[in-house]
């Protein structure tokens, strides 16, 4: 839903428009990977229904492999129903639906059958139980485990200790650590805060300002790109599979950066979530226009 500004608690204000888009962090994550020209698998649950046959057409016409996903009678298709007012702000209210009755079991069959991985994200729409066997997977495959912590959970700290890269935004970290991301110093003594109950590396995204990271023992930041946004929906999950498929390419922690910070900001230039995801041409030239 479009409006011209959010409305205050209890206040009723006009929309502009209502439309409806594929998304879902996990599909948004899996189509801005597989648009960069990466081969993509998708793990998750979706409802045996009309909606759901609509984001399984999405998955299918990306070209992702979605034999991973549950199709189940037991829950309607996860919904969002996000707010963007017309500086391109959202606020999302998630609903979700099958994606609750994903279990730890079913991520493992559904992993095991994926022969070659490099690269495992997941994030937290699905069950911890899910979560954890998805990271606990990529352990055991010794591949690189990256945990976008949204929306926020109460995670235990084995759990962090599973994952190479948490990325969290600088709302999200706030969440997590309880310390505030005002300042870049800030926001990197929180990533730091987090680092400390195991995560190798932690990136907090911070829209226009760009990203910081840190590990227990470095930190360092990223620049965004310049834009005029539209819509910040799926931003976060265009930097997290953008980030992803370039670590899967052998990228270097700031190259991957820089894929990320390029398509998140070219997801934010167009409307909805899947639809605004940029392809693998686009990102290339806004990075090599920066350089």
């Amino acid at each position: 839903m479009t409006l011209p500004r959010m409305p205050a608690s209890g206040e009723t204000v006009f929309g502009d428009s209502l439309e409806r888009h594929a998304g879902g962090k996990g599909l948004n994550q899996a189509v801005a990977a597989a648009r960069l020209q990466v081969p993509v698998s998708m793990v998750g649950a979706t409802s045996a229904d009309s909606a759901g046959d609509f984001l399984m057409r999405i998955v299918d016409s990306e070209g992702i492999d979605g034999s991973g996903i549950v199709r189940t009678t037991e829950g309607f298709a996860g919904t969002a129903v996000i707010e963007v007012d017309r500086s391109g702000a959202n606020r999302i209210i998630v609903i979700p639906g099958a994606n609750t009755l994903l279990t730890g079991d079913q991520v493992r069959a559904a992993l095991e059958q994926i022969p070659d991985m490099t690269v495992l994200l997941t994030q937290g729409e699905i069950p911890e139980e899910a979560v954890r066997a998805a990271l606990e997977v990529g352990r055991e495959r010794k591949v690189t485990t990256i945990l976008n912590p949204a929306p926020v959970q109460d995670y235990p700290d084995d759990l962090w200790d599973l994952a190479d890269f948490a990325i969290p935004n600088e709302h999200e970290v706030e969440l997590i650590t309880g310390r505030q991301t005002g300042t870049s110093v800030d926001a990197t003594l929180a990533a730091r805060d987090l680092a400390e109950r195991g995560v190798g590396t932690v990136i907090v995204t911070r829209g226009a300002k760009g990203s910081v990271w840190a590990t227990m023992t470095r930190s360092g930041s990223s620049g965004a790109f310049p834009i005029l946004p539209v819509d910040t929906v799926a931003a976060g999950d265009a930097f997290c599979g953008a980030f992803a498929a370039a670590l899967s390419e052998g990228a270097s922690l700031s190259a991957a950066l820089r894929w990320g910070s390029a398509a998140g900001a070219l997801a934010a230039m167009k409307p909805g979530a899947v639809p605004s995801l940029p392809d693998r041409e686009a990102v290339e030239k806004m990075v090599n226009q920066s350089d």
